[in-house]
């Protein structure tokens, strides 16, 4: 196997591959087959609660840009928060606007954290396994090559599932990241999928599935090369 595609494991900390904020984009909430993803009003919460603790004066446009959703959500999220007696609002000098966390904030941040960590080893269980499966299932198919469609935390976690088998990561493509290094790979576009050698396409982008499965479809790629983590 190549160097790229067997880095050594420790190179992943498990820490990293539970960082799952940036993953779900505050989507709205879904289920990937069994792995749950956790409600997005509570990881828009923790996040908004986060920031709150860490700066006490985060604008509006930052929650926003960081939070991946519009100013009138964000302002709305603040808005409800407050009124549930998470934080107070004071204005300072220059028209800005001070947060500070209420005891009763504190305690719902640390609640939310507990249940994001759970939620993330449970992710990360449910994951391991049906990835696992995924793998056996190709070698036993006597196939070697892969391709994870989605250069998100499940590809990481794909990839140290592959350290315990013989199949090699031939490429990632993500439409929405091209160009960028990802596990030691320049992430390819999607376009690009025909004129690649693969045995098996594993999707690993978060959210829906309809539009990457029309996406790859539509590359000539047969259903039965596509694994999906459902």
């Amino acid at each position: 196997m190549s160097g790229s595609s067997k880095a050594d494991k420790s190179s992943l900390r498990s820490g990293e591959l539970l960082e799952m904020h940036s993953v779900f984009r505050y989507k709205e909430p879904e289920k990937t087959g069994s792995i749950n993803i956790m409600d997005h009003k509570d990881l828009r919460t923790l996040k908004i609660l986060e920031e709150m603790q860490n700066d006490h004066t985060p604008s509006q446009r930052y929650l926003a840009r960081k939070l991946d959703i519009s100013l009138g959500l964000v302002n709305a999220f603040i808005k409800r928060l407050a009124h549930k007696g998470y934080f107070k609002i004071t204005t300072i000098p220059k028209n800005r606007v001070r947060y500070i966390l209420t005891p009763k904030g504190v305690a719902e941040k640390a609640r939310l954290t507990y249940e994001f960590v759970q939620f993330s080893f449970q992710f990360y269980r449910k994951a391991r396994g049906k990835l696992r499966e995924i793998l056996c299932d190709l070698e036993a198919e006597k196939g070697d090559r892969v391709i994870f469609y989605g250069a998100t935390e499940l590809a990481e976690i794909g990839y140290v599932s592959l350290q315990e088998t013989n199949i090699n990561l031939v490429a990632v493509v993500d439409g929405e990241k091209i160009g960028g290094m990802f596990l030691g790979f320049k992430i390819k576009d999607p376009r690009t999928i025909s004129d690649l050698l693969f045995d098996r396409i594993i999707v690993t982008a978060m959210g829906p599935k309809d539009e990457v499965m029309k996406n790859i479809l539509d590359k000539g790629v047969p259903v039965d090369k596509i694994a999906l983590l459902d």
